[in-house]
């Protein structure tokens, strides 16, 4: 394809962007369609993208599509890859191919973008093409990020996959070096079994004393083979204690709203500029004061 230049972006101009990552099933695209529908009903401008080359069904229409650029099937068929190898071909042909992006990503001030991600966890943690994108995003492109990490919640029912969950939430974390919300989601189907969780909901989502999930785990015949393994895990975990869980159902507008106050923080939209107001906006965030929002009309 013909090479394209960038626009330049006037200096003043701020968009916000969200990257939903998180692994297949947890809930991707029916959080980036759920919050696109929120954040419209705001009266906010949102852009929707899709960087997964293999999602070909999603539950909203994507205002950008990878799949225009390149897709996974494709790749698969002309240069015989299995689809993880061809996943990783198309983000390194997207990051050398940046400038076809950039030239879609334009608005008004403070434009809401929505980057609906691959699954695969080695994208973003053993892979660097995605953290390129993003770092080209926000210096070329006046993108301030967050991510939105998501993990189903049914790993709260066993210890070794709430470790496995942690771990990968933590690595997330370290590799993208982005301001970083961390969500369980399917609440609504956690608190229905209730009854196999060994410990409170609290304790999943602070991050509690992990040395109870080792006593749990030292009980079963399979894990308690690994107990030097499980221990330098729970070490690691606590060591850098960084990841905490914010419980979400994404059927529910209030629950929704939540997680929107978070995002508006860790991306910096509470503070967008506008004269005479930002004082007054800093202080609202630092007091957790927002303006009121009647969910009624949301609905």
């Amino acid at each position: 394809m013909a090479a394209m230049s960038p626009k330049r972006f006037k200096s003043v101009q701020k968009y916000y962007g969200q990257l939903v990552l998180g692994p297949p099933g947890a809930g991707k695209t029916t959080y980036c369609g759920k919050m696109s529908e929120l954040l419209r009903k705001l009266g906010r401008n949102v852009v929707v993208i899709n960087l997964d080359p293999a999602n070909d069904v999603t539950s909203y229409k994507p205002d950008i599509d990878i799949r225009q650029l390149i897709a996974l099937e494709e790749v698969m068929d002309q240069h015989n890859l299995g689809p993880n190898g061809a996943l990783l071909y198309c983000m390194e042909f997207l990051e050398k191919n940046i400038d076809w992006l950039l030239n879609q990503i334009n608005g008004e001030n403070y434009t809401n973008y929505i980057f609906d991600l691959p699954g695969q966890v080695e994208l973003y943690c053993h892979h660097k093409s995605l953290s390129n994108i993003f770092t080209e995003l926000g210096s070329v492109g006046n993108l301030q990020f967050c991510v939105v990490h998501l993990v189903d919640s049914h790993h709260c029912s066993d210890a070794g996959k709430f470790i496995a969950a942690l771990m990968l939430s933590l690595s997330a974390m370290l590799k993208i070096g982005l301001p970083h919300i961390n969500l369980l989601t399917k609440a609504d189907l956690l608190k229905k079994h209730m009854d196999k969780l060994q410990f409170g909901i609290d304790f999943y989502t602070e991050v509690l004393d992990l040395n109870y999930l080792l006593d749990s785990l030292d009980t079963d015949a399979f894990t308690s083979k690994y107990k030097k393994l499980n221990s330098a895990f729970v070490s690691i975990i606590e060591d850098y204690s960084l990841v905490t869980f914010q419980l979400v159902n994404l059927f529910k507008t209030e629950s929704l709203l939540n997680i929107r106050k978070l995002v508006d923080k860790s991306n910096g939209y509470v503070f967008k500029a506008e004269e005479g107001r930002h004082i007054n906006s800093m202080l609202a965030c630092a007091m957790g004061v927002s303006e009121p929002i009647d969910i009624d009309d949301l609905e």
